[in-house]
Formats: structure tokens, sequence, C-alpha cells
């Protein structure tokens, strides 16, 4: 009995999840609200209440301010939050693979993979290439990139190894990249395409969202369901395989939700760096350590900070627009330097 109170306890409690979902709702309204045209808050709900099915509501709204609210600063906010609570959830996941605050999503070659993928199309296709090809070679690119640095790096090591994995990694991002650079050198001409990518965007309407959906959520709910699993894993290794758990399965499968999850996430917003690291580690020190907190609430608060990271972008210099990749920069370079001397600090 002591033992259930004590697994109850270190599961996820219901305040902490309804104060991030309410962040999270605020976040998005105030997204919605703000840019360059003007809406009245109870005009926007009005015409968000109109959407739902058997509801008829009048908002005022003007057509083009209709076709403003729902055609573009709708997708964005919700493909920011998407994005966000992806790439946090992910490097979550990976956080608790490696048993390092520092892991973040694109470890093992996805942001390699998906960059290399992003500037092939665009230096073969140029401007023929749209928002759907772009964003398919990308995903394609990080999910190839994160295979075959799981192929070395099981190859390298002992099975379930996760050295062997990192040093895999490293070494397959540094050649993707390379391969991009060079790439990149033979088409000088599609250098600021490429680079707006690689910068972050969370721009370009539904297609993008419905393009990742069924790749959100598949990742999404299998990194959710090994919240416990991962917390017996914190445990070591031999401690878990005690217990009747698995250590490879749990990493492989962990893995490869959290690279999927990464890879939907950079296949549509581009090479959006620090959220993977800055949002679970608050979530960490502010709700427990353990991952059936950290998984869903790192999902819902990242979708936050990325949705203030895109607001901050597209008004911070208006009317012209800074890439979101600088905002998570500027913000989480700190914090990511931050993290490695607290890191070290209880190592000592």
């Amino acid at each position: 009995m002591p033992g259930g109170r004590r697994g109850h306890r270190a599961g996820l409690r219901p305040v902490p999840l309804l104060l991030a979902l309410i962040l999270l709702a605020a976040s998005m309204i105030v997204a919605l609200l703000a840019g360059a045209v003007g809406m009245p808050v109870s005009a926007v709900v009005r015409e968000l209440a109109d959407q739902l099915p058997f509801v008829t509501v009048d908002s005022g709204l003007a057509p083009v301010e209709q076709g403003l609210l729902l055609e573009l600063r709708l997708p964005r906010v919700l493909l920011a939050a998407v994005v966000g609570g992806l790439l946090a959830v992910a490097g979550a996941g990976y956080q608790g693979v490696f048993r390092n605050p520092l892991a973040d999503p694109f470890l093992l070659g996805a942001a390699a993979g998906a960059g290399l993928g992003a500037t092939v199309v665009i230096a073969l296709f140029g401007g023929e290439s749209d928002a759907v090809t772009v964003p398919l070679a990308a995903f394609a690119g990080a999910v190839a990139g994160v295979g075959l640095a799981y192929t070395l790096g099981t190859m390298a090591g002992r099975a379930g190894g996760i050295a062997p994995l990192v040093l895999a990694g490293v070494a397959v991002s540094s050649f993707l990249s390379a391969v991009q650079t060079f790439v990149q050198q033979l088409n000088v001409e599609e250098l600021r395409r490429i680079y707006g990518w690689i910068l972050g965007d969370v721009g370009g309407g539904w297609d993008k969202l419905l393009l990742i959906a069924p790749y959100a959520a598949v990742s999404t709910v299998l990194l959710l369901l090994h919240g416990r699993l991962l917390d017996v894993l914190a445990v070591g290794d031999d401690e878990a395989t005690s217990l009747g758990v698995s250590a490879r399965r749990v990493r492989f499968t962990v893995l490869l939700a959290a690279s999927l999850a990464t890879a939907a996430a950079v296949a549509v917003s581009g090479l959006i760096g620090f959220v993977g690291i800055v949002v679970p580690h608050i979530v960490r020190r502010l709700a427990g350590g353990s991952y059936r907190s950290v998984l869903p609430l790192s999902l819902i608060c990242g979708g936050v900070f990325l949705v203030l990271g895109d607001l901050v972008a597209r008004t911070v210099m208006s009317p012209a627009e800074l890439p979101i990749g600088v905002v998570t920069a500027f913000v989480g370079a700190p914090f990511f330097i931050m993290v490695l001397r607290l890191t070290r600090r209880a190592e000592t």
C-alpha cells in the first residue's frame, strides 16, 4: 500500500496539467489577437465558436478579417503549438533514454538529415518546390539520418548501449551537414531560401498541419504511454531488468517515437532549436522528475513556448518578421549554459 501511494504521488497530478492547459489556451488567444490588424476579443471568440459543429454565431468580423483569422493566424498558431509540443516531448523522451538533461531532439541526426533533404529539393527544383515537397523531403531526411545513426550505433556497441548511439549521432550529423554545405555551394542562387527554411518558420496554412497530423498523433501517444517505463529505466538497466522491463525495447521504442515526432516537427517548421532542452528542464524543475508528469506537461508547455516565441518573432520588428529560430536561440542559448552549469555542479 505505501508503495502504491508513492507511485500515485510520482505520477501526473491534475493541478499542474490544468494550469498548463489554461496557459496554452491563453497564449493561443493572445497570439490570435496580436498583429497588424487588431480584432476585438469578443469577435474572435464568436468567430471561433461559429466554426464548431451545430453552432451558428455572428461574429461581426468583415470577410477580410475572417480570412485573416481563419486562414492565416489560426493555422499558424496551431502549427506553432503542435511543433513546440512535439519538440519538447521528443526532448523529454531523449533525456529519459540517455539519462541526461542536455540531450535534445536533434541528437541522433534528425536536424542534419532534415536540412539535407530540404536543401536538396530546394536546390533541384528551385521555385517549383512547394509547401508539400520541401516538408516531405525534410521528413524523409530526418528519418534517414536517425535510422543511419541508430544502425551505426547498435553495430558499434553492445545492443542497447547509449554511448555508441551518441557517437554515431555526432558522426552522422557531421557527415550530413558537410554534404548539405556542399550542395549549398553548388546552388548559391537558392541560399536565401535554404537559410530561410533552416532558421525556422511556422507559417504555411492548414496543409502543413494535415501533413504531420498522423505522425504527431502516433509519436505522441507512444511517448506518453512510456512515461512509467522511463521512470523504471531511470534506476538503471540492471534494476529495470530485475523488474521485468526490457531496457533495450523501451529505449528503442522511445527513440523511435521521439525521432518520429522530431522529424514531423522539423519537416514543417525548419530547425527550431532549444525547445527540446528548455521546456523539459523547466517542467522537471516545477513538477518533479517523474516522466509520467514530464512528458505530458512538456507536450503542453512546449506549445506555449513556441506560440509565444512566434508571437515575438512576428511582432517585435513589425512589419518585418524575425525567424522564429532566432527568437528561440536568444532564449535557449543562455538557458542551455545555465543547465550545463547546474548539471556540472550536481555531478561534483
